[in-house]
């Protein structure tokens, strides 16, 4: 949390800054006005989104533990789905390994047919 309360507290500064160094720049340099703006609003909108990022006055101790319980069994849930597609996939690679053997096997009976039989003149 308190990367984000740097963070927050660093975009609020910047804001400060760009609004104190438009001043002098607005006398300067006019064509300047619309990339401050745009640098102040992008700021604007950093800190609206570190805001909300911030845990909230209602996340206790026990809605965390909670959360964490309910993401754990998701977590449970996924492992339990991925072992299932684990044994599903390795029973179709034996599937496969034993079709493509069968092949093999196949050609190789074709081609030690084609060698016995008398080539014609």
């Amino acid at each position: 949390m308190a990367d984000r309360l740097t963070q927050l507290q660093d975009a609020v500064n910047s804001v400060s800054f760009l609004k104190n160094e438009a001043n002098y720049f607005f006398i300067a340099f006019i064509e300047y006005a619309q990339l401050f703006a745009a640098l102040i609003a992008r700021t604007a909108k950093d800190i609206d989104v570190l805001i909300d990022s911030l845990p909230s006055e209602e996340s206790t101790a026990t809605l965390q533990a909670a959360n964490l319980y309910r993401l754990e069994e998701e977590n449970h849930e996924a492992a339990a789905r991925l072992e299932e597609v684990v044994c599903r996939g390795d029973l179709l690679l034996e599937k496969i390994q034993s079709a493509l053997a069968d092949i093999a096997q196949s050609q190789l009976k074709t081609r030690s047919g084609t060698r016995s039989q008398p080539l014609p003149e």
